[in-house]
Protein backbone atom coordinates (compact mmCIF):
# COMPACT_ATOMS: atom_id res chain seq x y z
CA UNK A 1 0.00 0.00 0.00
CA UNK A 2 2.85 2.43 0.67
CA UNK A 3 3.97 2.07 -2.95
CA UNK A 4 1.25 4.40 -4.20
CA UNK A 5 3.03 7.40 -2.65
CA UNK A 6 6.10 6.84 -4.83
CA UNK A 7 6.78 6.68 -8.56
CA UNK A 8 4.89 3.79 -10.16
CA UNK A 9 4.45 2.44 -13.64
CA UNK A 10 1.16 3.30 -15.40
CA UNK A 11 -1.56 0.78 -14.59
CA UNK A 12 0.12 -0.42 -11.38
CA UNK A 13 -2.47 -2.56 -9.59
CA UNK A 14 -1.39 -1.35 -6.12
CA UNK A 15 -3.14 1.97 -6.74
CA UNK A 16 -6.51 0.23 -7.02
CA UNK A 17 -6.25 -1.43 -3.58
CA UNK A 18 -6.74 1.76 -1.58
CA UNK A 19 -9.66 2.41 0.73
CA UNK A 20 -11.89 5.25 -0.38
CA UNK A 21 -10.66 7.63 2.37
CA UNK A 22 -7.03 7.84 3.49
CA UNK A 23 -5.09 10.06 5.91
CA UNK A 24 -1.37 10.80 5.65
CA UNK A 25 0.04 12.22 8.89
CA UNK A 26 3.54 13.30 9.82
CA UNK A 27 5.69 15.99 11.40
CA UNK A 28 6.49 19.29 9.67
CA UNK A 29 8.98 19.11 6.78
CA UNK A 30 8.80 15.34 6.32
CA UNK A 31 7.68 15.49 2.69
CA UNK A 32 3.92 15.01 3.14
CA UNK A 33 3.10 17.43 0.33
CA UNK A 34 5.65 15.75 -1.96
CA UNK A 35 4.08 12.38 -1.16
CA UNK A 36 0.63 13.82 -1.97
CA UNK A 37 1.83 15.21 -5.29
CA UNK A 38 3.40 11.88 -6.25
CA UNK A 39 0.14 10.16 -5.34
CA UNK A 40 -1.66 12.70 -7.56
CA UNK A 41 0.70 11.99 -10.45
CA UNK A 42 -0.07 8.28 -10.05
CA UNK A 43 -3.83 8.98 -10.36
CA UNK A 44 -6.15 11.54 -11.93
CA UNK A 45 -6.64 13.89 -8.98
CA UNK A 46 -8.28 17.13 -7.88
CA UNK A 47 -6.30 19.20 -5.34
CA UNK A 48 -8.34 21.37 -2.92
CA UNK A 49 -7.03 24.53 -1.29
CA UNK A 50 -10.15 26.45 -0.29
CA UNK A 51 -8.84 28.44 2.67
CA UNK A 52 -10.96 27.15 5.56
CA UNK A 53 -13.36 24.41 6.64
CA UNK A 54 -16.32 26.28 5.09
CA UNK A 55 -14.68 26.07 1.65
CA UNK A 56 -14.17 22.32 2.02
CA UNK A 57 -17.76 21.86 3.20
CA UNK A 58 -19.09 23.83 0.21
CA UNK A 59 -17.03 21.74 -2.20
CA UNK A 60 -18.26 18.42 -0.79
CA UNK A 61 -21.85 19.62 -0.26
CA UNK A 62 -22.07 20.21 -4.02
CA UNK A 63 -20.00 17.15 -4.92
CA UNK A 64 -23.07 15.10 -5.89
CA UNK A 65 -23.90 17.66 -8.61
CA UNK A 66 -20.81 16.70 -10.65
CA UNK A 67 -21.40 14.72 -13.84
CA UNK A 68 -18.04 13.01 -13.43
CA UNK A 69 -15.85 12.58 -10.37
CA UNK A 70 -12.07 12.74 -10.08
CA UNK A 71 -10.23 9.50 -9.33
CA UNK A 72 -8.83 11.14 -6.18
CA UNK A 73 -9.54 14.33 -4.25
CA UNK A 74 -6.52 15.56 -2.26
CA UNK A 75 -6.68 17.98 0.67
CA UNK A 76 -3.28 18.97 2.07
CA UNK A 77 -2.95 20.08 5.72
CA UNK A 78 -6.59 19.22 6.44
CA UNK A 79 -6.35 20.01 10.17
CA UNK A 80 -5.07 23.53 9.44
CA UNK A 81 -8.42 24.45 7.86
CA UNK A 82 -10.01 24.33 11.33
CA UNK A 83 -8.98 27.38 13.36
CA UNK A 84 -9.52 26.73 17.07
CA UNK A 85 -10.94 30.15 17.96
CA UNK A 86 -13.25 30.60 14.99
CA UNK A 87 -14.65 27.07 15.41
CA UNK A 88 -15.26 27.66 19.14
CA UNK A 89 -17.02 30.92 18.33
CA UNK A 90 -19.10 29.44 15.49
CA UNK A 91 -20.32 26.45 17.53
CA UNK A 92 -20.40 28.18 20.93
CA UNK A 93 -18.50 25.26 22.39
CA UNK A 94 -14.94 24.85 23.74
CA UNK A 95 -14.64 21.74 21.52
CA UNK A 96 -15.84 23.61 18.44
CA UNK A 97 -12.84 22.52 16.40
CA UNK A 98 -13.66 18.85 17.03
CA UNK A 99 -17.31 19.48 16.08
CA UNK A 100 -16.30 21.21 12.85
CA UNK A 101 -13.85 18.41 12.05
CA UNK A 102 -16.49 15.70 12.60
CA UNK A 103 -19.12 17.50 10.54
CA UNK A 104 -16.71 18.06 7.67
CA UNK A 105 -15.44 14.46 7.73
CA UNK A 106 -19.04 13.19 7.73
CA UNK A 107 -19.81 15.34 4.70
CA UNK A 108 -16.64 14.18 2.92
CA UNK A 109 -17.46 10.56 3.75
CA UNK A 110 -20.99 10.83 2.34
CA UNK A 111 -19.77 12.57 -0.82
CA UNK A 112 -17.14 9.91 -1.51
CA UNK A 113 -19.65 7.09 -0.87
CA UNK A 114 -22.02 8.75 -3.37
CA UNK A 115 -19.27 9.15 -5.96
CA UNK A 116 -18.22 5.50 -5.58
CA UNK A 117 -21.71 4.40 -6.64
CA UNK A 118 -20.84 5.67 -10.13
CA UNK A 119 -17.13 4.83 -10.25
CA UNK A 120 -13.97 4.77 -8.18
CA UNK A 121 -13.28 7.99 -6.29
CA UNK A 122 -10.91 8.37 -3.36
CA UNK A 123 -10.22 11.08 -0.79
CA UNK A 124 -6.67 11.61 0.46
CA UNK A 125 -6.14 13.98 3.40
CA UNK A 126 -2.91 15.02 5.08
CA UNK A 127 -2.43 16.43 8.56
CA UNK A 128 0.62 17.68 10.41
CA UNK A 129 1.37 16.29 13.83
CA UNK A 130 3.95 17.38 16.36
CA UNK A 131 4.09 14.11 18.26
CA UNK A 132 3.58 10.42 17.59
CA UNK A 133 0.06 10.70 16.18
CA UNK A 134 -2.32 13.34 14.80
CA UNK A 135 -3.95 15.60 17.36
CA UNK A 136 -7.43 14.39 16.40
CA UNK A 137 -6.60 10.72 15.91
CA UNK A 138 -9.67 9.61 17.87
CA UNK A 139 -11.86 11.44 15.33
CA UNK A 140 -9.88 10.37 12.27
CA UNK A 141 -10.07 6.70 13.27
CA UNK A 142 -13.87 6.92 13.23
CA UNK A 143 -14.13 8.30 9.67
CA UNK A 144 -10.94 7.19 7.91
CA UNK A 145 -10.20 3.48 7.43
CA UNK A 146 -6.63 3.93 6.17
CA UNK A 147 -4.10 5.99 8.10
CA UNK A 148 -0.44 6.33 7.15
CA UNK A 149 2.09 7.98 9.46
CA UNK A 150 5.51 9.42 8.70
CA UNK A 151 8.28 9.41 11.28
CA UNK A 152 11.78 10.76 10.92
CA UNK A 153 14.93 9.20 12.30
CA UNK A 154 16.76 12.51 12.82
CA UNK A 155 19.24 11.96 10.00
CA UNK A 156 17.01 13.06 7.10
CA UNK A 157 15.47 9.64 6.49
CA UNK A 158 11.75 9.05 7.01
CA UNK A 159 9.56 5.99 7.36
CA UNK A 160 6.05 5.86 5.88
CA UNK A 161 3.97 3.25 7.65
CA UNK A 162 0.42 1.98 7.30
CA UNK A 163 -1.21 1.72 10.73
CA UNK A 164 -3.48 -1.22 11.51
CA UNK A 165 -6.06 0.17 13.92
CA UNK A 166 -8.65 -2.23 15.36
CA UNK A 167 -11.82 -2.14 13.32
CA UNK A 168 -10.33 -0.95 10.03
CA UNK A 169 -10.67 -4.47 8.64
CA UNK A 170 -7.13 -4.93 7.39
CA UNK A 171 -5.20 -8.07 8.11
CA UNK A 172 -2.40 -7.43 5.61
CA UNK A 173 1.17 -7.40 6.79
CA UNK A 174 2.49 -3.89 7.34
CA UNK A 175 4.91 -2.54 4.78
CA UNK A 176 7.17 0.37 5.60
CA UNK A 177 8.68 2.67 2.98
CA UNK A 178 11.99 4.25 3.90
CA UNK A 179 12.69 7.46 1.98
CA UNK A 180 14.61 10.70 2.04
CA UNK A 181 14.12 14.08 0.42
CA UNK A 182 16.84 15.66 -1.70
CA UNK A 183 16.30 18.96 -3.51
CA UNK A 184 12.52 18.57 -3.06
CA UNK A 185 12.55 15.11 -4.68
CA UNK A 186 11.50 11.93 -2.94
CA UNK A 187 14.11 9.21 -2.94
CA UNK A 188 12.72 5.78 -2.08
CA UNK A 189 15.43 3.84 -0.28
CA UNK A 190 13.41 0.67 0.08
CA UNK A 191 10.21 -1.03 1.17
CA UNK A 192 10.27 -3.66 3.89
CA UNK A 193 7.86 -5.70 5.96
CA UNK A 194 7.42 -4.56 9.56
CA UNK A 195 10.18 -6.04 11.69
CA UNK A 196 12.56 -6.36 8.72
CA UNK A 197 13.46 -2.67 8.41
CA UNK A 198 16.75 -2.78 10.31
Amino acid sequence: MVERFFFTKPGDSNLQEADSITLLSGPPSCGKTSLLFQFAINSASRYIDDGDDEGIKKYFAAFHLNDTFPATVIVDDFGDFFDERSCQKRYGNPRGRDLALVRTLALCHNAIIHANKRGPCKLLLSDTNHGDSPRSLFIYKRWIPTIFTVKGDGSGTFRLKYNNYPGNGSSDSTRIAKYSIAFQYLFLEGITEEGDER
